[in-house]
């Protein structure tokens, strides 16, 4: 069922935006990986077999992607998802990345809860473990041609509405989704926008204990 042509990584240093530099710049990484959609070209009611079959997918491409960014996992404070699914295809097959693309990043950087319940329809618990990546990944999906861009929304990792850290990356595979195909995304960074100063909580302020989603 699992069927990859590509995978397309980037990587951005952000230094400044016309204000002072960055002592540290802000490092921006995406990997998208090109798969056949199984389901192009038809209506098929169960697809749910695709989801389970991406788990491994979701797990090698968040590996590669902190590999890529060269840093450790501590120094990720941001996340996002997405999918493009090519002309041939719905919407809703861009939704089979939620849990597979989601919860492989949010285990890499150190979430201790149970992905198998979420994939089953069951509310995911408040425990407030104490570990990281507390917040649900955003995400964002289209159907959409071959170079078709997809602004991936970023949150902080432990508090969505950490206002510093609001983002987003345009990121774009040359060539693909061709129309019986998805791309399946995922984008992370090193921290807030360049020059943050919109007030409201600060990061370093974030109580691992909370169990906020």
């Amino acid at each position: 069922m699992i069927q990859i042509r590509r995978v397309f990584t980037h990587l951005e240093e952000i230094r400044h935006e016309f204000g002072p530099v960055a002592d540290v710049p802000l490092l921006r990484g995406a990997i998208g990986a090109v798969l056949t959609n199984p389901y192009a070209g038809r209506y098929e009611a169960d697809i749910l077999p695709m989801m389970e079959a991406l788990q491994d997918v979701g797990l090698d491409m968040a590996q590669r992607l902190l590999k890529a960014m060269g840093v450790p996992a501590e120094r990720i404070e941001t996340y996002g998802k997405g999918s493009i699914v090519g002309a041939a295809g719905e919407l809703e097959h861009g939704a089979l990345w939620h849990v597979p693309g989601g919860y492989a990043m949010r285990e890499l950087l150190g979430w201790k809860g149970d992905r198998n319940a979420y994939a089953k329809g069951q509310a995911e618990e408040k425990t407030g473990q104490p570990a990281n990546a507390l917040s649900i990944v955003p995400s964002t999906k289209k159907v959409g041609g071959p170079g078709a861009a997809l602004d991936v929304p970023l949150t902080h990792i432990n508090a969505s509405y950490v206002r510093s850290h609001f983002d987003a990356m345009e990121v774009r595979v040359p060539g693909a989704p061709l129309a019986d195909e998805i791309v399946f995304i995922l984008a992370m960074t090193t921290g807030p926008r360049v020059h943050a100063r919109v007030g409201g909580l600060k990061a370093q302020d974030i109580s691992q204990w909370n169990g906020l989603r």
